[in-house]
Formats: structure tokens, C-alpha cells, sequence
């Protein structure tokens, strides 16, 4: 049994590469799923031992080289190799992050006049920091202060806002793998992922396939409360001045449905939040 995150990784990585993938050919007689152990070593031209203490966790400290042979054997993509390094030890790990992670107000501002583009703040952990005034129309089991990953699994609701959750499921546990990689001694994502692992079994099985990678463009269909049907691309921002932050961004095609939709929401939005702000009893600038 592998004891180490590298180990465990690269065993994941290798059930997921079949001969053909990489050239070599397929036989009926295989009992375990993927490559076997002597067909990466060959592939990554390393030694059987020495891969097999690699997954074994007895072997902890791989040089680079090893590691670059072992993403093209195993066919990682750039955020697999990415994480291969993490849990290999190759890169620093960051300096510790205050407690509370607060949203640059400069950003927010900026946020808010996108008028057409949803916007929203995580933070390390997959917690919403802050949400532009379209993103929290769009978003509504998003708001402020709640954690994306907790709310996908624990809410039921959310099954039927996104038009595949299983998809969208599993992308969230892959960026959470990432993120956890990139962080690993970080006490607010070992308590979300302690919090989502004990309440649910969809999430706990997804984790297991130890997936990651970061979020990056891609489509997302939204099966809005209000406005029906939304067919947004996904477009995901480091927050340089507040390293683990991102800024997650959505935006429709010009001249679609969708596009409308938007428009109209954030009207709406706006117009109940000044309703808010001009409420009898409240203080107005």
C-alpha cells in the first residue's frame, strides 16, 4: 500500500493509462487496471525497484529529471505535472496565510462595473469571499460567505441548478485536490475537506480518484430559478496580491439567450439592492 501523497498519486495516474494509450500492446490477461508497475518503469526508463518505492512511499525524494520522465510516461497534462511536483516535494510550499482571508476592495470595485460578467471571489479553500452584483443574481446558492465545494455536495438544490452536476462534481474535487496540493498544511481546507468527506459518500469516492487539476475555460450550463437555462464559458484568475485567491469569471455569447438573461438579471438585482438600501429605517448616502 502506498504511504506517501507521491505514492498514492502515481498509482491513481497509472490505473488511468491503458497499452494503447502509450504504444504498447494489449493483452487479455491484465489484473490490474492500467499500466502495470514494470511498464511505467520502462516507459520513464527507471529502474522496477526504484519505481516501486516510489509508490511505496520508501522513496521520497525524486529528482526533477524522474519526475519530467514520469509525466510524459504516465501522459499528465500541465496541472498533473504541476501536482506531481507538489507531492513529490519539488516546490516550495507557501508561506502560512492569516486566518481570515478578506477580499481586495479595489478588486470588488472593479468587479462591479462588469455589468455584463458574473463575477466571483474564492478563496483557498473554495470559500466565497465576494460576488460582483450580476454574480450574485446569477449564483444565488453562492452567496458571500458560503464554500462551494460544501454547498455542491451537502445542498440538494444545486443538483438542479447545474444541468450535470456530476460533472461539475467532479471538476470541484480535482481543483480542491489541486488546491490541497498546492497547500497541504492549510487548517481551512483540511476542515472543509473533513466537513464534505464526513457528510458525504459522492464526495469521499470522487477524492479518492485523487484528480487534479486547476479550474480553466470551460462551458457550464445553469439551470436558472428565474431565468431558465444559462450557457455561460468559465474563465478562472490568480489573485497575485492574495496568493490562493481566484477570481472566477462567466461570460455569454453576444446576441444569445443567455446573454439577454444576464442583462436582466443584473438589472433586477440592482434595482432589489437599492430597494434594500432605501428601506425605511435604513441610513442613505
Amino acid at each position: 500500500m502506498a504511504t506517501s501523497k507521491l505514492g498514492e498519486y502515481l498509482r491513481s495516474r497509472r490505473a488511468r493509462v491503458t497499452p494503447p494509450d502509450v504504444g504498447l500492446p494489449q493483452d487479455g490477461r491484465r489484473r490490474v487496471p492500467g499500466l502495470r508497475r514494470e511498464e511505467v518503469a520502462m516507459l520513464a526508463r527507471i529502474s522496477v525497484d526504484y519505481y516501486l518505492r516510489l509508490e511505496q512511499g520508501r522513496e521520497r525524494h525524486p529528482s526533477p529529471q524522474v519526475l519530467d520522465a514520469l509525466s510524459d510516461a504516465l501522459l499528465l497534462d500541465d496541472d498533473g505535472r504541476l501536482h506531481l511536483y507538489r507531492v513529490g516535494g519539488l516546490l516550495p510550499l507557501p508561506r502560512p496565510e492569516g486566518a481570515v482571508e478578506r477580499a481586495d476592495p479595489q478588486l470588488l470595485a472593479l468587479t462591479e462595473l462588469w455589468d455584463r460578467t458574473p463575477a466571483l471571489l474564492l478563496g483557498r479553500a473554495y470559500d466565497v469571499l465576494a460576488a460582483n452584483t450580476l454574480g450574485r443574481a446569477v449564483f444565488p446558492h453562492y452567496p458571500p460567505g458560503a464554500n462551494v465545494l460544501l454547498a455542491l455536495f451537502l445542498d440538494p438544490s444545486l443538483r438542479s441548478f447545474h444541468a450535470d452536476w456530476e460533472k461539475a462534481a467532479a471538476n470541484a474535487v480535482a481543483g480542491f485536490r489541486f488546491l490541497e496540493g498546492a497547500r497541504p498544511n492549510d487548517p481551512r481546507i483540511h476542515e472543509v475537506l473533513r466537513t464534505a468527506s464526513e457528510n458525504s459518500r459522492e464526495f469521499a469516492d470522487l477524492w479518492q480518484r485523487r484528480d487534479a487539476r486547476g479550474k480553466s475555460d470551460a462551458a457550464k450550463v445553469l439551470l436558472h430559478p428565474a431565468a431558465g437555462e444559462l450557457t455561460l464559458r468559465m474563465q478562472t484568475f490568480d489573485v497575485r496580491s492574495a496568493p490562493g485567491q481566484q477570481l472566477v469569471v462567466y461570460h455569454a455569447q453576444e446576441g444569445t439567450r443567455t446573454a439577454d438573461a444576464l442583462r436582466l438579471l443584473g438589472s433586477l438585482e440592482a434595482t432589489t439592492r437599492t430597494g434594500r438600501q432605501d428601506a425605511p429605517g435604513r441610513r442613505t448616502t
